[in-house]
């Protein structure tokens, strides 16, 4: 079987004030809840629970596209590297309903400090097993909107 050439969530920013891709924005991607995972902050295999544990990061390509994602390491957590994947995680949420997700978007970072009204843009949806998400966002410094992609 073949490794799929992006992962089953992904997204696209879209700067309108200057109609191009937005590079190099960080996003994270979160699992909310699910029927199995009520909370983010789940216990690790080691038996302790070390706070959220269904994160992932990226940054937006040349495109404004992430196709892929990193697991969430924490730049206090004590130096203990995440081996889970997105696919990891939702087949571990295989046959227990839908999830809720979020995308948090550095749109602050991006526009620089003070230069948008929207320093961080959250998306919250709701995954479906089997399904492929694709996110995109139009941005602009004082709007946004979102749909969900093909």
């Amino acid at each position: 079987m073949s490794t799929p050439t992006k992962d089953r969530i992904t997204c696209h920013i879209l700067d309108t004030s200057v109609g191009q891709p937005a590079k190099s924005v960080k996003v994270k991607l979160e699992l909310l809840f699910s029927n199995l995972v009520p909370s983010a902050a789940t216990p690790h295999h080691h038996g302790h629970t070390s706070g959220p544990s269904r994160i992932f990061e990226s940054q937006t390509d040349e495109d404004g596209r992430i196709k892929a994602w990193l697991p969430y390491s924490s730049p206090t957590s004590s130096g203990e590297v995440p081996v889970y994947t997105l696919e990891d995680v939702l087949d571990e949420l295989t046959g227990t309903g839908a999830s809720q997700w979020v995308l948090r978007f550095d749109t602050g970072a991006y526009f620089g400090e003070g230069k948008t009204f929207f320093p961080e843009v959250t998306v919250v949806f709701r995954v479906e097993e089997g399904q492929h998400y694709h996110v995109p966002l139009l941005l602009a410094p004082y709007s946004y909107s979102t749909y969900r992609g093909s």
